[in-house]
């Protein structure tokens, strides 16, 4: 199901009680950008701690923005065992243009791209995305509202104003009162704010909104004071409404974070920065801070890379690179708990995906991490009890033996290879860290040095002195075989880093406490030998 501006506001009450009555939500975001062109010290590397890593990639996120949100809200069906509904939307996103509100944000022409290869809407996003905004605006468009401070600030919001108010003035000035006129084609929050200007500027109108666009009528000042001042869309609640469209989907935001249903997603480190700076509030410099506040909002987390990743070495599965290859491996002979593993069915209005693949369609995804979930949790719990089918399967169940993971979110290129929501990170596990030293190679840079060894592995190289760099991969058979090929080499050393030996910090102090006691030791000596 794909949802715009036009039916979103009709959909809540329906999405509001369908996240109150699952089991879990599964969430796909699409961005239209991933990273920053960052390079030198700035740019993402397995040297980058996690608060670094995060630094780095706060800034990709404050420059893109959300085209697309996919939710699929997965069930169990009451009275049948192990049997699940999943009902799946797609949410097309656009930042609210409201008053003080006109966001900057880029693309990036391969995510762009990327997107495009699997047909998405570009349409619906620029035309009728759902406008969002996070606290802080809400904060800023409601003291301005409220307080009747409120202007159009967009240059081309303020040219439809100033025509809509010339339209209506012309047909004033001919009108009698009681007289009304349609103004089409203006619908969602927009038509909040052409009435609430239209207001403003002309004393002896009226304005209501209806489905053919928004009325005007002409009345006396005596019944506008009246209307104003008794009628149910009287100004005060009438704001509250402006406040509720332009808030768009950060109302089902809150929803979502005030029903704390688990949260499962693939990969969603990126999701949830998006998250909290787009919904909630701009993220902040501290990466602790980050990570307590994305804790409090979402209390349980389950990322199925993080989860996927340990069962395919425990069941020697073929290799796979991406979620719909998962699912598939999952939903094949090889899994062999393929027939008792828990039943998935689409709901009625949902049934869009039972035939069709749609990779990289929001919704789609966040249906597949739903499934990946929920097939890799019943072969957890298996192999707990060692017979199959497992007898009164449920979802409480599968929360118990994926307790290991819950909160545990997959990092790309980074020191440590998962952050912890719940705790303090873990130490790394990644290979350990390389030293090479060069001879009769003047000049030479670290993109020369990647180069050169990227037909053997892949590393990422950071300059340690002009002389030296430090390599580093996540593999630890690129590292032995780097060791083994480049063993006696005659230009190019390579061995293990070891920081009391190879640091230039270390190095330094070391000599100047030589230094030191040379020289004490000198002056030892020739004091000793004076008269």
């Amino acid at each position: 199901m794909d949802v715009g501006a036009d039916e979103f506001e009709e959909s809540l009450p329906l999405l509001q009680e369908l996240v109150q009555e699952a089991d879990f939500v599964g969430l796909d975001i699409e961005f239209t950008g991933l990273r920053s062109n960052l390079s030198g010290p700035q740019q993402i590397s397995l040297f980058d701690l996690p608060s670094e890593w995060y630094l780095k990639t706060r800034q990709s996120v404050q420059q893109f923005t959300i085209c697309q949100i996919g939710l699929s809200v997965f069930s169990a069906i009451e009275g049948e065992a192990n049997k699940y509904i999943a009902h799946s939307c797609n949410f097309f996103l656009f930042p609210t243009t409201f008053g003080i509100l006109d966001s900057e944000f880029s693309f990036q022409a391969s995510s762009v791209q990327f997107l495009n290869q699997y047909g998405f809407n570009y349409n619906k996003f620029l035309k009728n995305g759902i406008p969002y905004m996070n606290e802080e605006q809400e904060k800023k468009i409601r003291h301005d509202i409220l307080t009747g401070n409120w202007r159009v600030r967009s240059s081309p919001d303020k040219d439809q104003i100033k025509a809509v108010i010339d339209k209506v003035t012309r047909w004033l000035d001919l009108a009698k009162e009681g007289d009304w006129m349609t103004l089409p084609g203006i619908a969602g929050f927009q038509a909040f704010e052409v009435q609430l200007v239209l207001r403003q500027a002309l004393p002896d109108i009226w304005t209501v909104l209806k489905d053919e666009g928004v009325v005007v009528k002409k009345v006396s000042k005596q019944h506008r004071w009246y209307l104003q001042n008794t009628s149910c869309d009287r100004e005060s609640c009438w704001k509250e409404k402006i406040l509720l469209s332009a808030r768009g989907f950060s109302v089902f935001f809150q929803m979502l974070v005030k029903a704390q249903k688990p949260l499962v997603g693939h990969n969603m480190m990126m999701d949830l920065l998006h998250l909290h700076e787009k919904f909630f509030r701009p993220l902040p410099e501290s990466y602790d801070q980050f990570k307590q506040n994305i804790h409090s909002l979402f209390p349980v987390l389950i990322d199925t890379k993080n989860v996927t990743k340990d069962i395919w070495k425990e069941m020697n599965f073929p290799r796979v690179s991406n979620l719909s290859e998962v699912y598939e491996v999952l939903n094949s002979d090889l899994n062999p708990t393929k027939n008792s593993g828990p039943e998935i069915v689409h709901a009625s209005r949902c049934e869009k995906y039972v035939k069709t693949k749609c990779p990289h369609e929001a919704a789609y995804d966040a249906f597949l991490c739903g499934s990946v979930l929920l097939k890799v949790a019943h072969l957890l719990l298996q192999k707990i009890h060692g017979i199959d089918p497992v007898p009164e399967s449920s979802f409480p169940q599968y929360l118990d033996v994926l307790a290991p993971y819950v909160n545990q979110v997959n990092l790309i290129r980074a020191g440590v290879p998962k952050i912890n929501f719940s705790g303090p990170d873990y130490p790394s596990i990644r290979p350990p860290i390389l030293i090479l030293s060069i001879k009769r190679w003047p000049g030479v840079s670290e993109q020369q040095v990647y180069h050169k060894f990227q037909n053997l592995c892949k590393f990422d190289v950071r300059r340690l002195t002009r002389s030296q760099f430090l390599l580093l991969t996540n593999k630890f058979k690129d590292a032995r075989n780097v060791l083994k090929e480049y063993r006696g080499h005659p230009t190019l050393c390579i061995s293990l880093y070891r920081y009391w030996r190879h640091s230039p910090d270390v190095n330094c102090v070391l000599q100047v406490c030589g230094i030191v006691t040379a020289w004490a030791l000198l002056a030892f000596i020739f004091g000793r030998s004076g008269p």
